[in-house]
């Protein structure tokens, strides 16, 4: 009988580079949210992946970058966390944006750690095939990857490949979770993300950064929907009536757009009820730091 393997696999790369994308590819539904804005990710989110006789935990992390706040901080750290204790680790690299200073920053922390890695040049749909081979080669050159792999997470196009070397490589031993589950994400968590997913998509400029969403209270009801609570913190009244919009108009296109996808997402009826609140350190506070998964360091 052929022996189960079991390795966790961080998913690192500069923010925007696709890794949210690359994780709901991998797990065949939605688990991150993906906006056009960098540095929506804020916290890691496993997708669990059954690749024959192996099991794939991938790890979601938030992009690298240069932090300058507390929230910034504590996003990269949890990034660099997820690549030390991993089996494998996966950088992507925007092959529109080629090796720019922050993917240069990934290399070099690896190759401190001592750690090796896997690349995986992705967006090549989005790039000249002639524009390609130099970056390979210049990723190559960096001597800290095995392999590297050009993939498009958006069409799936190398995702596979990309995913059989990595079940081949992954360590002997028993999976870590049951075989139908996905994530070790709370539903809750995962309702909250989709709340904040709208934000990102429908508030321009910096508003998105300065807000984060609570799921009050999820309660089931006997129908088989679900009544979902949710509370967006913001750090100033004049961001609250942004979110809000005249009428309440904003929030109700904010609320209509998460019930949607919600109920695409969960496969029932969802009522959502949307609270807007101005809470002025919440990036200052140990609590949402624990509820979007985050260490908060003194």
């Amino acid at each position: 009988m052929t022996a189960t393997r079991c390795g966790r696999v961080a998913l690192l790369g500069a923010p925007n580079a696709g890794k949210s994308t690359l994780l709901n590819r991998l797990v065949g539904s939605k688990l991150a949210i993906v906006t056009p804005k960098v540095q929506t990710t804020r916290a890691r989110l496993l997708g669990i992946v059954a690749a024959g006789q192996t099991q794939l935990v991938f790890v979601d992390t938030p992009g690298i970058f240069a932090p300058k706040r507390r929230l910034e901080r504590a996003m990269v750290k949890t990034a660099w966390t997820e690549a030390e204790d991993a089996d494998l680790v996966v950088v992507l690299v925007d092959a529109s944006r080629g090796l720019d200073g922050d993917t240069a920053r990934i290399i070099a922390g690896l190759k401190a750690a001592g750690r090796r890695a896997v690349a995986a040049l992705n967006k090549i749909d989005a790039v000249k095939r002639a524009d390609l081979l130099p970056l390979a080669q210049a990723l190559d050159r960096a001597g800290i990857f095995d392999r590297v792999f050009m993939i498009s997470a958006l069409s799936g196009d190398g995702v596979a490949d990309l995913t059989a070397w990595l079940a081949a490589a992954a360590p002997e031993g028993p999976w870590l979770y049951p075989a139908d589950e996905i994530t070790d994400a709370p539903l809750r968590h995962l309702a909250a993300e989709i709340t904040r997913e709208q934000i990102f998509l429908q508030l321009q400029q910096e508003l998105p950064y300065a807000s984060t969403v609570e799921t009050e209270s999820w309660e089931d009801r006997p129908d088989g929907s679900v009544r979902i609570d949710q509370l967006i913190h913001v750090a100033r009244e004049g961001q609250k009536a942004i979110v809000i919009g005249k009428g309440g108009q904003q929030l109700k296109q904010i609320g209509a757009a998460s019930r949607a996808e919600l109920e695409r997402v969960l496969g029932r009826r969802v009522h959502l009820f949307l609270t807007v609140k101005v809470t002025a350190d919440w990036t200052e506070d140990r609590a949402r730091y624990a509820a979007m998964r985050l260490d908060f360091e003194d």
